[in-house]
């Protein structure tokens, strides 16, 4: 089976890395409770971590090394394809040599960690009604959002977003759907 080349933005592989790993991993909370017992809570998944080694090998190796690294120090995500790998936004998080290049080989060693595009965006705004004189400006949580993002996309610190909502006791454990006030 021939895989297609492993990319990330407008670099190509020249030919896929020797190994890599893909880890996934989930948080998950415990809340104790009396006598001995405890409850988990899901907290959602972690992204996900692409690892692996490779090799330039001949004319143009460590050339071809500098190009990569080119694109590592780039400091925004992009577009990662991988032959075994959903399609997915990542940021290229680590690039390391694994001994001293030479112009004919190179060996090192990469990470790349996947991004959720939504938490780079903004909160949208739910403006009140026209002719609402002072009437509460409310934002609807989507799957994603985290307290502190939507405090800071409203121009509030955490404190003042939870004096706004007290009925929110657990700012970390915000569910798509609920409506908080933000003005």
């Amino acid at each position: 089976m021939k895989l297609s080349s492993m990319r990330f933005k407008d670099y190509v592989w020249p030919h896929n890395p020797r190994t890599y790993e893909i880890g996934f991993a989930r948080d998950v909370a415990v809340h104790r409770v009396p006598f001995g017992a405890y409850v988990l809570q899901q907290m959602g998944r972690r992204q996900r971590i692409l690892r692996g080694e490779g090799e330039f090998v001949g004319e143009g190796a460590y050339a071809e090394f500098k190009k990569l690294a080119t694109v590592f120090y780039e400091s925004t995500p992009g577009m990662l394809t991988h032959p075994l790998w959903d399609t997915a936004q990542a940021y290229f998080v680590s690039l390391r040599l694994k001994q001293e290049p030479r112009e004919d080989y190179v060996s090192y060693s990469f990470e790349f960690w996947e991004c959720y595009d939504h938490y780079r965006e903004k909160p949208e705004r739910v403006l009140p009604a026209a002719g609402a004189q002072g009437a509460a400006e409310t934002y609807t949580v989507e799957h994603g959002d985290s307290f502190q993002g939507i405090a800071r996309a409203h121009g509030l610190t955490t404190a003042a977003l939870l004096a706004l909502n007290p009925q929110i006791r657990n700012p970390n454990a915000l569910r798509a759907g609920e409506t908080l006030r933000v003005r």
